[in-house]
């Protein structure tokens, strides 16, 4: 019996173990997917919930853009009726009064077209045109946003990798160091102070692996927050070649990227659109100081159960109608039977059928001024939105030359922070090696590696932001947002 529990037990322990290695196999495949720049930016496109959003709205203008076509067509409609009258009551079909139970129905066809309304409905159609294409540039300019934003947490993640890594092999270096320390310690030849020195160096590069490890996990968050992604399914990100510097151009004139940002900038293309639309609306708003007139026609027929007709004649008894004058002689008159019956359905509809055409003419005189406020308002908001174009215009102006001016300062930076790097790597190369041999003290070679770790880290950051002011550029551009 103790076999067979142990034996169950161990199976148990097997089985247990067996599944946490499936799952931790499984952990480990979903940590190894890798994530592009262009894969990022195409997901987060796809889950954005604003993207979503404003892909509807140009569906809407699409929509009404298409009943705007359509109201140019003629419309026809149909209406039909079933009375029950009671009691004293006029036949609707002979118009006559009866006092009995009647039941009828009518229908009819009703088409209309407008000939003219002051050129509304077309002026109309021009306008929704201009709305759809302003829903478009706003959607590409949701897009270019978020495109812009998956970019910038992409870098902020490489930037935050190479960062984590410079603390890890500060770390090490530090780590060395205070084992060098040590045992020149145990051996008398340093003191309570350089021991005491390494110890707070190491601490400091294990404070700089926290927060660079804190800033890696925090731009991944942002970047799966920006995919709509959840935060717990684990991704890397596929690290491009960034190295190579010398390729980036940064010989670009304000004035010129201006000019060709503004033919299809997003947000050029929207103001201009809106603009032209409003203009569209002051001539839509103008059509109802003018007459309407319309053609119509309709067709209509009915049935009524009151509606007897004559089926039959016959030959009746002849009935004394008076006497001829001085003789007396009665004068007879054939009297005829007619019989009577309920009209068929079929007969009444083709009797009562009945067609009617006309025009009507609607002139606008007086309507307390509402036609004439409305082309009043309609100019106030074109005027508006040629002040928003002229905004948008000046804005995307300071934009790029504010870019074209970081992307400048973003590059002398750079070469400053690489000169510096270097110097501190060569001033801290030469000061552990004198401190190998006991020319300086630890203060001095902690103060060198302080220096050398604030320069990588520099350099670093130096290096991403040239990379990001040189996409920001390429954006303004629209080229595509790779490395």
């Amino acid at each position: 019996m103790n076999l067979i529990t142990k034996f169950n037990s161990v199976t148990r322990t097997s089985a247990a173990l067996l599944a946490a290695l499936v799952g931790l196999a499984a952990d480990q495949a979903k940590a190894q997917e890798q994530i592009s720049l262009p894969q990022a930016i195409e997901i987060a496109l796809q889950n954005n919930l604003q993207v979503k959003q404003v892909q509807l709205s140009e569906a809407l203008s699409k929509e009404d853009l298409r009943q705007s076509q359509l109201n140019l067509y003629p419309s026809l409609n149909g209406s039909t009726n079933l009375n029950f009258n009671f009691g004293r009551s006029v036949d609707p079909l002979s118009y006559q009064f009866v006092n009995q139970q009647i039941s009828n129905s009518n229908g009819s066809l009703f088409a209309n077209v407008t000939l003219f309304q002051g050129f509304q409905k077309l002026n109309q159609i021009s306008q929704n045109k201009l709305l759809l294409e302003a829903d478009k540039s706003n959607t590409r300019k949701v897009r270019n946003d978020l495109a812009l934003s998956v970019a910038t947490a992409y870098l902020q993640i490489l930037s935050s990798q190479d960062l984590l890594t410079a603390a890890e092999q500060q770390l090490k270096l530090a780590q060395q160091q205070l084992k060098n320390e040590e045992a020149q310690f145990r051996v008398g030849n340093k003191t309570t102070a350089d021991l005491s020195q390494s110890k707070a160096q190491v601490a400091n590069a294990e404070l700089n692996v926290t927060n660079a490890q804190n800033s890696v996990d925090i731009a991944y968050l942002n970047l799966s927050q920006l995919m709509e992604r959840d935060p717990n399914s684990r991704f890397e990100i596929v690290r491009p070649v960034v190295d190579e510097l010398k390729q980036l151009n940064t010989a670009y004139s304000a004035s010129e990227i201006y000019t060709r940002a503004a033919q299809n900038y997003p947000d050029i293309k929207l103001a201009e659109y809106n603009r032209l639309a409003a203009a569209k609306a002051v001539q839509v708003a103008r059509g109802n100081l003018y007459p309407r007139l319309d053609l119509q026609g309709s067709l209509g027929t009915g049935w009524s159960s009151n509606r007897n007709s004559v089926i039959a004649v016959l030959p009746g008894d002849n009935v004394q109608i008076g006497f001829v004058d001085g003789t007396n002689q009665p004068v007879y008159a054939q009297n005829f039977n007619t019989i009577m019956d309920r009209t068929p359905f079929s007969r009444q509809l083709n009797e009562n059928f009945n067609q009617a055409i006309g025009l009507s003419l609607s002139i606008p005189i007086f309507n307390n001024f509402n036609s004439r406020i409305s082309v009043r308002r309609a100019k106030l908001n074109l005027q508006n939105f040629e002040a928003s174009e002229q905004l948008a215009k000046n804005n995307l102006n300071k934009v790029i030359s504010q870019a074209v001016q970081d992307l400048r300062a973003a590059e002398k930076r750079y070469h400053s922070a690489q000169s510096a790097f270097n110097s501190s790597k060569e001033a801290f190369n030469a000061i552990q090696q004198r401190y190998g041999v006991g020319l300086v003290n630890s203060l001095d070679l902690n103060q060198a590696q302080t220096n050398f770790n604030k320069a990588e880290f520099d350099l670093i950051q130096a290096r991403y932001d040239l990379i990001f002011r040189s996409k920001v550029i390429d954006f303004y551009l629209g080229n595509p947002l790779t490395f």
